[in-house]
């Protein structure tokens, strides 16, 4: 079943700038997969070389950042929303 993933901005150039995509996966690691097949190079920007979800980057299931979940092993279902949102610093 597809899972929808909302696309932040900077990031929208790689998925032919939709702001929603749907991709298949059962875990928030099979959905990262997942889009960088269909969407190529978005993976390297989601990932760092060893493998993590970005810092200055959040993973939310249905509004839950992942990181207080189980990270990128994350369960998704049917129904889920997979939202991508990139850190705001500022003071």
């Amino acid at each position: 079943m597809p899972i929808p993933v909302s696309i932040p901005t900077p990031l929208r150039p790689l998925t032919e700038n939709l702001d929603t995509v749907e991709v298949e996966g059962a875990t928030v690691s099979e959905i990262i997969t997942a889009l960088d097949k269909k969407y190529p190079g978005i993976g390297e920007r989601l990932l760092d070389a060893q493998g993590n979800v970005r810092r200055f980057l959040n993973i939310y299931v249905n509004g839950e950042d992942v990181r207080f979940l189980q990270d990128k092993e994350t369960a998704v279902k049917a129904g889920d929303e997979v939202s991508i949102v990139p850190a705001i610093a500022g003071g």
